[in-house]
Order: C-alpha cells, then sequence, then structure tokens
C-alpha cells in the first residue's frame, strides 16, 4: 500500500500530463504544508512565475482557521495577478484532493477575479 506522500505525487505527476500555463492562461500551482499554504501562477512555457502568494505574507492581524487563511492566500494571488495583467487560469492540484484548504484557496482566487 502506498504511502500519502506516494499518491499525491502520483497523482500529481497524473494532473501534470494534462494542464500546462501558457502566457494567456498560467497555471495556478497550489503548495499545502501543515503550517501554511502556498500557490504562484506559473508560465511553462517561458518558465518563470508570474506572480504569487504565501501565507507568510498575511497581515500579522489575520485570525482565522486554516482553510480562511487559504481563502486570504487566494484572495492575495488574485490582486497579485491583476497587478501582472491575468484574469484567467487553469488549477492545478498538485496532487492534493479539491476539498477543505485548498478548495478555499481556488474559491477565495475566485471571488478576487480570476476565472478558471
Amino acid at each position: 500500500m502506498p504511502s500519502v506522500l506516494e499518491a499525491r505525487k502520483r497523482r500529481h505527476k497524473r494532473v501534470r500530463g494534462k494542464v500546462q500555463g501558457t502566457a494567456q492562461r498560467p497555471r495556478l500551482v497550489v503548495f499545502r504544508s501543515n503550517r501554511g499554504i502556498e500557490a504562484q501562477l506559473v508560465d511553462d512555457l517561458a518558465g518563470r512565475t508570474v506572480a504569487s502568494a504565501s501565507w507568510l505574507g498575511l497581515k500579522k492581524s489575520f485570525t482565522g482557521d486554516k482553510s480562511g487563511q487559504a481563502a486570504e492566500v487566494g484572495k492575495l494571488l488574485a490582486a497579485s495577478a491583476k497587478k501582472a495583467g491575468v484574469d484567467a487560469c487553469v488549477f492545478d492540484r498538485a496532487g492534493y484532493l479539491y476539498h477543505g484548504r485548498v478548495k478555499a484557496l481556488a474559491d477565495g482566487a475566485r471571488k478576487g477575479g480570476l476565472s478558471f
């Protein structure tokens, strides 16, 4: 029976075979740790990061659970994407299941104005 990490890496490899970011629609990549969550918009054709946001960039006055934290990171990412001139992206959940914090980040990015 594969470990949780091996299963996630297998799912991530499968998703990455289907999802590619371009300059017009970069790939929104999610990384989730035990303490926080990070996201970035990646242009795979040019090999560069267009915009990024992290839980470390939240205001010190932020209070809430990790799902609330993820929603705020999604809104930060959407604001950063607007500055970079990006309004649409493709979502790469990086092998994580689409619920909880990953879903909260996606919803926060949508509320911020990103479409995917």
